[in-house]
C-alpha cells in the first residue's frame, strides 16, 4: 500500500471511529492493562497492506471500533421440553446477563410435524422445545418484551411458519414491525448437504426464502432473514477450508436466486447473515473469519455490483464446535469451549454461543449453562482482549495462513461455480462427497492416535465422570399432544379451512408471496403440521439424491 492511500485510508478510518463512537461510546477512557499500561485503539503499521476495521475489505473486522464500543452479543441456544419451561431457562438466562435469545426446536419442529403425529412419536421436546401453533410460541415468548430483546431461531425448511408466529407474538405484545429484531436460519441449502431437515425439494424451498426476504424487506426490516450456516457443515465433518468455501457459495446462491425473483441485491443483502462454528485449532479458526469477511466483501462489490456498502459486510454468529466435545471427562469442555470462544472473538464475531460441558451426554443442565455463558463474560470483562481492535491483525503467521486459505476456499469457489453453482453441486453431491471423505480421514486420525483428544484416545481415565444429567420428562409428550387437541377444539376451525386453502391457492402461483397467508393461518391458530402438510401436498417432499 502506497504511503498516500495508507494515509487516506488512515484518516478515512478515524471518521469512521469518530462517527461510531457518537452513536456508541467507546466502553471506559483511557483502556489500559492491568499495569496501567495504555492500549491503543488499534496496531498498525506505515506499510500495512490489511486496511482498517470497518472498512473495505473488512479484513479486519465489520465495525471501526468492535468491542471497545459494546462487546458481541452473547446468544445462548436454548430449548428443550415444552414452551413453558424453556421460557423458564430463557428468563434465567437473561437474568444471567445474557443479552440475546436463540432458539433450539425439537425435530418434529423442525421437519413441519405436529406434535401427535404418528412421525413425531419419541422425539417431541428431546432435542428442542416443541412449538406447534401460535399459542406455544406466546407461552415461549411470556414476558419476553421483544422491542428489547433480539430472538434467533434455528429453523429451516419451517421457517416461515415459525417466523409468521414470531411477528404474531410481537403484534399481540404492540411491538411495531419495524422494531422486531432477530434471525432466522432460513438456510435450506445446507440441510440437503450436512444436517436432513429439509422437507420440500429446492426449488419451493429457495421460493419460500426469496419471500421472506421480500415480506421482510418491506415489513420486518430490522429482522435477519437467513443465518448462512457454515456450522452444520462443520459438524458433519468439513475442514475449516470447506466450511467458508461451502457456506459463501450457498451465500452466492440465495444472493442469485432472490435476484432473480426481481429484488434489487441493495435492497436484501444488508440484511444477509452468517453463522460460522468454531473448532480447537485456534489460529486457524481466526484466520478463517478474517477470509470469510474479506472474500464476501470482494463478492458482493465486484461480482454483485452492490452500492451500499452493508451490502459487502459479513455479519456473522459463532458457536463453538459440538462436534468437538467428548462424552469422557466432560469438565475438560470448558477448556476446549474457552479456547474456541477465544477463537471467536480474536475473528470479530457479531455474536456467540458457547457450548456447555455436558452436551455430548444431553441438553445442558441450568449450571452447565450457566458456566457456559460466565465464560463469555470473563472472556468480555477480564481478559482485556476486546480492548484493542483487531489484536492478532499484523501477526505473521496469521496473515500467511489467511492468505493461504483465501487461494483454497477461491479455489472451490471456482469448481462450484463450474458445476453451475451451489444448488447443482448439492443436486449432484459435489459438496456432500467433500465433507464425507474429509470426515473419514479425521475419524481415521483419532483412531490412529495421530489426532489426540485428550480424555477420548490419550490421557483417559480408568473410571469415567458421571455428571448429573437434564432428562427430559416423558410425559411430557402427553401433555403436549394434549395440547394441540385442545387447540383444534377451541379454535375457530371454519376459519382455520380458509387460511390453509388460502395458502394452497398462494403455492400454485409462481409469483404469489407466500408469506401473508401463513401469517393469516397462524393467527387463526393453524398448526405447523397443518400449514406444511398442505405445502408438501402442492410441493412435494425432497427424499435426498
Amino acid at each position: 500500500m502506497s504511503d498516500k492511500k495508507m494515509n487516506n485510508g488512515k484518516k478515512n478510518w478515524e471518521k469512521s471511529v469518530d462517527a461510531t463512537i457518537k452513536r456508541f461510546p467507546e466502553r471506559k477512557n483511557p483502556f489500559t492493562t492491568s499495569s496501567g499500561i495504555e492500549v491503543e485503539r488499534l496496531y498498525t503499521s506505515e506499510s500495512d497492506h490489511l486496511g482498517f476495521p470497518g472498512h473495505y475489505p473488512y479484513t479486519r473486522g465489520i465495525q471501526p471500533t468492535m468491542y471497545r464500543s459494546r462487546f458481541w452479543t452473547m446468544r445462548q441456544y436454548a430449548g428443550f421440553g415444552s414452551a413453558v419451561e424453556t421460557n423458564k431457562r430463557f428468563r434465567y438466562l437473561l437474568e444471567q446477563g445474557q443479552t440475546g435469545l436463540s432458539v433450539a426446536f425439537d425435530l418434529p419442529t423442525q421437519i413441519g410435524y405436529d406434535s401427535d403425529d404418528v412421525m413425531a412419536e419419541g422425539e417431541v421436546g428431546k432435542v428442542g422445545v416443541a412449538i406447534d401453533s401460535l399459542e406455544d410460541m406466546e407461552k415461549l415468548l411470556d414476558q419476553i418484551p421483544l422491542d428489547k430483546v433480539s430472538t434467533s431461531m434455528t429453523i429451516n425448511a419451517p421457517a416461515s411458519v415459525l417466523l409468521c408466529m414470531y411477528i404474531a407474538v410481537g403484534q399481540k405484545q404492540g411491538v411495531p414491525l419495524e422494531k422486531l429484531t432477530g434471525t432466522i436460519q432460513n438456510d435450506i441449502l445446507k440441510e440437503y448437504i450436512a444436517r436432513g431437515t429439509y422437507i420440500y425439494p429446492p426449488k419451493p424451498s429457495m421460493r419460500l426464502i426469496t419471500n421472506i426476504f421480500e415480506y421482510c424487506q418491506e415489513n420486518v426490516p430490522k429482522f435477519n432473514t437467513i443465518s448462512i450456516s457454515g456450522y452444520h457443515i462443520r459438524e458433519a465433518g468439513s475442514n475449516a477450508v470447506q466450511e467458508a468455501a461451502f457456506t459463501i457459495a450457498n451465500g452466492m446462491a440465495y444472493v442469485d436466486a432472490a435476484i432473480e425473483s426481481g429484488l434489487d441485491v441493495d435492497t436484501f443483502a444488508p440484511r444477509l447473515a452468517f453463522f460460522f462454528n468454531a473448532h480447537n485449532n485456534f489460529f486457524e479458526e481466526v484466520a478463517k473469519f478474517r477470509v470469510a469477511r474479506r472474500i464476501w466483501a470482494k463478492i458482493m462489490k465486484e461480482h454483485y455490483k452492490a452500492k451500499n456498502e452493508k451490502s459487502w459486510k459479513l455479519r456473522f454468529h459463532t458457536q463453538t464446535g459440538g462436534s468437538t466435545l467428548t462424552a469422557q471427562q466432560p469438565d475438560n469442555n470448558i477448556v476446549r469451549v474457552t479456547l474456541q470462544a477465544l477463537a471467536a472473538v480474536m475473528g470479530g464475531t457479531q455474536s456467540l454461543h458457547t457450548n456447555s460441558r455436558d452436551e455430548a451426554l444431553s441438553l445442558p443442565t441450568e449450571e452447565s449453562a450457566r458456566i457456559a455463558l460466565r465464560t463469555q463474560q470473563i472472556i468480555a470483562n477480564e481478559s482485556g482482549i476486546g480492548d484493542t481492535i483487531d489484536p492478532l491483525g499484523g501477526s505473521y503467521y496469521v496473515e500467511e495462513l489467511t492468505d493461504r486459505m483465501e487461494k483454497e476456499v477461491n479455489a472451490y469457489l471456482d469448481r462450484i461455480k463450474e458445476i453451475g453453482g451451489a444448488v447443482q453441486a448439492v443436486e449432484e453431491g459435489y459438496m456432500q462427497r467433500e465433507i464425507q471423505q474429509n470426515a473419514y480421514e479425521i475419524q481415521k486420525g483419532i483412531e490412529k492416535e495421530e489426532e489426540i483428544i485428550v480424555g477420548l484416545n490419550k490421557f483417559k481415565l480408568d473410571e469415567e465422570i458421571n455428571p448429573d444429567l437434564l432428562k427430559v420428562n416423558e410425559e411430557l409428550e402427553q401433555a403436549q399432544i394434549k395440547s394441540v387437541e385442545e387447540i383444534r377444539g377451541q379454535r375457530n376451525n371454519a376459519d382455520v379451512s380458509r387460511a390453509l386453502e388460502a395458502i394452497r391457492v398462494a403455492a400454485k402461483t409462481e409469483d404469489v408471496n407466500i408469506i401473508p397467508f401463513i401469517l393469516d393461518a397462524v393467527k387463526v391458530y393453524a398448526t405447523i403440521g397443518e400449514i406444511c402438510n398442505v405445502m408438501r401436498d402442492e410441493f412435494g417432499e425432497y427424499t435426498g439424491i
